[in-house]
């Protein structure tokens, strides 16, 4: 009993120091102290409930918003909340790494994380040759928090499947607040597309980003619906139709071209693995085919691509004419301008580059005169490369580009070995949702690239980390209900 008495009057003096303290504080116009009680619950949960953090973050990040919007002016930038807590959550990683904690084996030797692993490391080396070091190092910590969170843990907390569902919930409906946000103040202006610039701002910078997470999602909400109905729940069925709807809404009216491209080969993609059952090295075969041609007859494609005057518009159909024109259209001109001078840095620098993270920094000197748009600009604040596979050419030399494809590669042959293997429908549902998700943006980044944000790298790396949880720990998952071939042509027959 006397105890106790001391713990609560050492509790009330704490908690009085803390109130002076506080007061003092704001009297000084010294706010920071505030936070103290929210750091101290994110250091409890932490400690404890480590998976909760996990699902607070996942939730948080389609509401995040840049500091910029918050404070102008500021030489620096970052998403809040969430890479606060990315970075807490790497510090935290770390400590528990030298603590000796480690990853489980068929985790750190699975070929997707090796393969995560050197791209991590290469980054590393070229981050110490980088012209720019501080740059680099800079976009390699942030790559390192969206990677520990979103792949190494999200990995450890999927190895219950039930975790890989409330890792979509997490995200769409938060994400689906943002597009309900976007789309009213888009309407407001008749859903003009200047307006849609704007229109999601300060939750995602820029339309094509906005577009991109929302082509991602959709092949996830079309899993899910498909496997609510096989279960019978009418209620989850209902509603995550409802969300396609308003997620297929956003995209078309994002005026995102990439975006709807992505979601045309996903398509193209699900019925070839649905109707011909074809397998990962046909469609391997057949991606290398296609850029074989490509490079074969570019100079003919050229030409022919040319004859299009049609510029991106405000009416769709015409906007969508505009995609393959680059005789005209100053977006699809700018992006060629970048990608030429993508590759001239790569041939003054193939092996190291000129560094993570720097070629807004370094582009402009390799810029043609007669290859400018009216949206060139020689002081790098009009964005990156354009390309998941061209940028990493000038910033990490040819090795840089190869640990993005091997990775990619790797994970698409992981989520159809795991599809065709199982017979469990869940699993399958939950492994060609994701693949299909992962490969608008494997599309997507051709044209753009957003890994350097928490809004992509989200779903890129918890995607990821799904199909590999689902290749360790549900290898030989069959149920009574599940047994035999299930595939989700037959979903409708349960």
């Amino acid at each position: 009993m006397y105890l106790f008495k001391k713990n609560v009057r050492r509790a009330l003096l704490l908690s009085l120091a803390f109130i002076l303290l506080n007061a003092l504080a704001i009297y000084f116009d010294q706010y920071l102290l505030n936070l103290l009680p929210f750091v101290l619950l994110v250091l409890v949960i932490a400690f404890y409930h480590l998976d909760w953090l996990f699902f607070a973050l996942v939730f948080l990040v389609p509401l995040s918003v840049q500091l910029k919007y918050l404070v102008p002016g500021l030489s620096f930038d970052l998403f809040l909340p969430t890479e606060p807590l990315l970075a807490g959550i790497l510090v935290l990683f770390i400590l528990k790494l030298f603590n000796g904690e480690k990853i489980e084996k068929p985790v750190l030797n699975h070929p997707v994380t090796l393969a995560v692993l050197f791209y991590l490391a290469w980054m590393a080396l070229t981050s110490v040759t980088s012209t720019m070091p501080l740059v680099s190092f800079k976009y390699l910590l942030a790559h390192l928090w969206f990677i520990v969170s979103f792949y190494f843990l999200a990995v450890y907390i999927f190895r219950k499947k039930k975790n890989m569902f409330r890792f979509w919930w997490f995200y769409i409906i938060p994400f689906a607040v943002v597009i309900i946000y976007t789309v009213s103040r888009h309407v407001t202006f008749g859903l003009n597309k200047k307006t849609v610039y704007f229109a999601m701002k300060p939750f995602y910078n820029d339309h094509t980003i906005y577009g991109a997470a929302l082509a991602m999602f959709i092949p996830i909400l079309v899993g899910m619906a498909i496997y609510y109905y096989r279960k019978g729940n009418l209620l989850k069925n209902i509603i995550l139709w409802l969300l396609t709807a308003l997620y297929t809404f956003g995209v078309v009216f994002s005026y995102t071209r990439a975006a709807w491209i992505s979601l045309a080969g996903a398509l193209a993609v699900f019925f070839l693995i649905l109707v011909f059952r074809i397998r990962f090295g046909a469609l391997l075969g057949g991606a290398v085919l296609l850029a074989g041609l490509f490079f074969a007859f570019q100079t003919q494609l050229m030409i022919k691509l040319e004859k299009n005057k049609q510029d991106s518009s405000v009416d769709l159909a015409k906007h969508l004419q505009s995609i393959p024109n680059i005789a005209s259209d100053a977006s699809n001109r700018e992006r060629i301008n970048r990608w030429h001078s993508a590759i001239r840095m790569f041939r003054e620098k193939p092996v190291f580059g000129f560094g993570p993270g720097t070629y807004m920094f370094q582009y402009a000197p390799y810029q043609k005169w007669y290859e400018k748009t009216i949206i060139s600009t020689n002081f790098g604040t009009l964005g990156n490369a354009h390309s998941e596979y061209i940028g990493p050419l000038a910033e990490s030399g040819l090795p840089g580009t190869l640990s993005v494809l091997v990775i990619m590669i790797l994970t698409f042959f992981t989520g159809m070995k795991v599809y065709y293997r199982s017979s469990s429908f869940k699993i399958k549902v939950l492994a060609l949702s994701s693949l299909l998700g992962l490969l608008t943006y494997y599309i997507h980044g051709l044209m753009n690239n957003f890994l350097d944000t928490d809004k992509i790298s989200a779903p890129f790396w918890g995607f990821t980390a799904i199909i590999v949880a689902l290749d360790i720990y549900h290898r030989k998952e069959t149920t009574s209900v599940d047994a035999g071939r299930q595939d989700l042509t037959n979903a409708g027959q349960a």
